[in-house]
């Protein structure tokens, strides 16, 4: 109920906050932590083992890592991490 709960929020927080790359970013990052916080109940629930858990979290390590590369290399062209400015990088 709870990675339901977080889920919803992030998937609002990421509608409301399409102003800023950044703060995009870490409204995902919201979602992929409730996410693996289901994963986890779920495997808890059936009695698994956790390897996909390690699996899921080093994925979405990469994920991270991959945005904010990306957001840093953005921030050094253009300046700022305002979404309306990316379309004259285009």
């Amino acid at each position: 109920m709870y990675s339901l709960i977080m889920f919803i929020c992030g998937l609002i927080s990421l509608c409301l906050k399409f102003k800023h790359l950044l703060m995009m970013l870490l409204s995902l990052e919201f979602i992929i932590l409730s996410m693996y916080l289901s994963l986890y109940f779920m495997l808890i629930m059936y009695n698994y083992e956790f390897y996909m858990l390690m699996i899921f979290l080093s994925m979405s390590v990469c994920e991270s890592v991959l945005g904010l590369s990306i957001l840093v290399y953005l921030i050094r062209t253009s300046g700022n991490d305002y979404l309306k400015t990316f379309n004259m990088l285009w």
